[in-house]
């Protein structure tokens, strides 16, 4: 029996996106393979409200943003983290002997516009990372305070995680000023895992190209030079059948229109918010909540491992919480494809399972 997923990721994709996949292949060095990227980089800037140049990777979004904090930092990269994946871009930035300082809010809790202020104004840091939407609290960071602030740092570089935001949520990339702006096909996207997508600002291309070392595979300069050479093809072989399906679901996510794709997302979020806190509570400020997935407080403490053992029987499946919030919180997503509909049998489903009303 299959699961529909209300997972961080992957999520529940459309069969007839599964089957753009099983699409023939094309030589990808052919015109056809130029002509698909072309298409996808054309809709893709209009879901991110940007000029700028649209990369595809062969990879999760954490090779993308691997390969940004590598690429695009000379001198030291500040990374501000609000959980579990801020934490992880820091790693990856020390792995590759990036010089790079982690900023760390208390789970639950937002990147402060001012502190990003104090640590900018230092002048040590020549590129930043913010996580706009923090999968394992709920926590979705204010990004348009925070880049006011960045705004006044213009040698600075600025990097998003907006990797379980983008495609649910509007994030006006150029208005903003992000340089960067990072994510994965398998979230709010609704598609399977296997692509990650960035865009990439003429100062992040000119700014990487002083920066040495920046590795081969996700270098961001190889990709952003050679997809010009080489007429949007990439250095090395794509995913062509992800390609495929990322060029139909834009196009249904253009025939839904993108103003009722966010409505529906905040839509969900609000009903399942209500049901939380009506039957445990959030787990952080509500005013900061995610708008693609909620992080339910367990203040009934439930066994969310049962419960999703019950869910799985009835078809269903939830996330349990993330590293040391596991059995303390209980994770549901509301993202892609997902209805107001899908999301009220699931909550009644958990109602019936723990009867309660």
């Amino acid at each position: 029996m299959h699961k529909k997923l209300f997972i961080p990721g992957p999520i529940e994709v459309k069969e007839s996106v599964l089957n753009k996949m099983s699409s023939p292949m094309i030589g990808h060095r052919s015109k056809e393979a130029s002509t698909l990227q072309r298409k996808i980089s054309n809709k893709l800037r209009k879901l991110f409200f940007t000029e700028n140049e649209i990369l595809l990777s062969t990879s999760s979004g954490s090779g993308l943003m691997e390969g940004a904090v590598r690429s695009c930092t000379k001198e030291r990269a500040a990374v501000f983290s609000i959980g579990s994946f801020g934490d992880r871009w820091h790693k990856m930035a020390t792995s590759n002997g990036v010089n790079a300082d982690l900023y760390k809010s208390e789970l639950g809790t937002i990147t402060k516009a001012e502190t990003v202020d104090e640590v900018l104004s230092t002048g040590k840091y020549d590129l930043v990372t913010i996580t706009h939407n923090e999968t394992s609290t709920g926590v979705m960071n204010p990004i348009e305070e925070i880049s006011q602030v960045i705004k006044k740092y213009p040698e600075v570089i600025f990097c998003v995680d907006a990797v379980s935001s983008a495609g649910g949520v509007e994030i006006q990339t150029d208005k903003l000023g992000i340089d960067i702006c990072i994510t994965s096909t398998q979230k709010a996207l609704g598609l399977p895992p296997g692509l990650g997508i960035c865009t990439m600002s003429e100062k992040a291309v000119e700014k990487a190209r002083t920066v040495e070392n920046r590795g081969f595979y996700l270098d961001l300069v190889q990709l952003y030079d050679t997809i010009g050479k080489r007429d949007y093809q990439y250095p090395s072989t794509p995913n062509l059948s992800l390609m495929f399906a990322l060029n139909y679901q834009l196009d249904l996510i253009m025939e839904e229109g993108l103003e009722n794709r966010f409505s529906r997302h905040r839509e969900m979020a609000e009903y399942t918010r209500n049901w939380a806190k009506k039957h445990f509570d959030l787990f952080c400020d509500e005013k900061y909540a995610s708008v693609t997935l909620t992080t339910v407080k367990n203040t009934r403490n439930i066994s969310v491992k049962e419960l999703n053992e019950e869910l799985g029987k009835r078809g269903f499946v939830i996330s349990n919480g993330y590293g040391n919030l596991k059995e303390k919180t209980f994770r549901i997503a509301h993202m892609a494809d997902l209805t107001l509909d899908n999301m009220k049998e699931l909550l009644y489903n958990i109602e019936d399972i723990l009867s309660i009303s």
